[in-house]
């Protein structure tokens, strides 16, 4: 059996989520294609080895027709899994399973896309002269393919879905589908197999207290708040990792130009290599913030750090206390003093922060591990 994922933009943050999914579909000894556009100039992410991704640039309305047409022609799996309910994803998947309606139809969601928006207070009421500029003006608004208009009617859709897979409490409650969280190969990422101090030294961070940011920092995600906390602490030798970093905007920048003595940063690098990087934090970071769009989230980062055993220096945000359940350190959202406090406890102690690590991995490895997705989307392929 072969299985598409369709993934609305290859150089955004979708293309994680369908990375991962990949891992998963191929452990239940499944083909798996990867079909998607790409508006930006490189891939969001580098992908696992092996995994066969077919790219088609990206365009603004009228051209992405075209565009939409190489896609669809692609798209040749048994079965259709369409990442994020947006046109250039799930719509492209509703009209190719109308031309075979036997073809079942698969819709994941890791995000309240319209939360980026400001969720149910969105509305759009235009003029008819704003109408007639955000249809036919060079730059007019409708024509780029995730104006939140397009996204609203998506989501109006999802129940056209055969099946539904959703990775937070929130997008269960409102959308409905089957809990399928964005766990890890903890085979892969197996802290036994790598030594920390080895990886600090390979990543020119010896000889310092590294907290680990392993993803894209973006406000809604905190680190300022930890960046905060390192001025209050105000020790040289407390440094915060970002591993990737953002191609969204130069929100990186302005975070270096304030705080760049604490910031110390690292390109992104393929999936098999995240674990030796994450190897050598000491502690993970994941200092989401309370609003709606973190609340709908459930961080990747998470299960990197659980994975690995690390101790996990979280907020009470979201599914966060539920997923870490007693295996991380908690603060309030938005609190850079409390954030401090527990910096200091945990390298006062670290020793018992590393055996809370370990216990965060025997959690990972029972319910957020790869095997754990399988077993559960193995059952939703049979219900089909």
């Amino acid at each position: 059996m072969k299985v598409s994922l369709i993934v609305s933009d290859l150089s955004g943050g979708g293309a994680v989520r369908a990375f991962l999914l990949g891992q998963v579909i191929k452990k239940l000894n499944y083909e798996v294609e990867i079909v998607g556009f790409q508006f930006g100039e490189e891939l969001y992410a580098i992908p696992p080895s092996g995994m066969p991704i077919f790219s088609v640039k990206g365009e603004k309305y009228p051209g992405l027709f075209k565009r939409a047409i190489e896609v669809l022609n692609k798209i040749d799996g048994d079965i259709i899994y369409a990442v994020k309910p947006k046109p250039t994803s799930f719509g492209i998947s509703v009209v190719k399973k109308l031309f075979n309606n036997r073809r079942p139809l698969l819709l994941d969601m890791d995000d309240w896309e319209l939360s980026w928006h400001g969720g149910d207070d969105w509305k759009y009421r235009p003029t008819p002269k704003q109408l007639y500029r955000d249809i036919f003006k060079k730059d007019g608004a409708l024509k780029y393919p995730d104006h939140p208009l397009y996204v609203k009617w998506m989501e109006n859709l999802v129940q056209n879905a055969d099946a539904i897979t959703i990775d937070t409490d929130f997008l269960k409650k409102r959308f409905g589908g089957v809990y399928l969280p964005n766990g890890k190969d903890t085979e892969m990422f197996d802290p036994d197999k790598y030594d920390p101090e080895a990886s600090r030294s390979r990543y020119g961070l010896s000889g310092y207290r590294i907290l680990m940011f392993p993803g894209a920092p973006r406000p809604h995600k905190g680190v300022e708040d930890v960046l905060i906390a390192l001025d209050i602490l105000n020790q040289s030798d407390l440094k915060l990792v970002i591993v990737g970093g953002s191609p969204y905007d130069d929100y990186d920048d302005k975070l270096s130009q304030r705080w760049g003595r604490w910031i110390i940063k690292l390109p992104r690098c393929p999936v098999e290599a995240m674990p030796e990087v994450v190897a050598a934090a000491h502690v993970v970071v994941v200092p989401q913030r309370n609003d709606l769009t973190a609340r709908a989230q459930f961080p990747l980062k998470l299960t990197d750090g659980m994975a690995m055993a690390k101790p996990i220096l979280s907020t009470k945000v979201g599914d966060i206390p539920d997923i870490l359940n007693g295996t991380g350190y908690l603060v309030e959202p938005g609190n850079p003093e409390q954030i401090a406090v527990k910096i200091q406890e945990i390298f006062q102690d670290l020793e018992s922060a590393n055996e809370r690590g370990r216990k965060g991995r025997e959690r990972c490895v029972k319910y957020y591990s790869v095997d754990s997705m399988s077993a559960t989307l193995s059952e939703i392929i049979a219900g089909l």
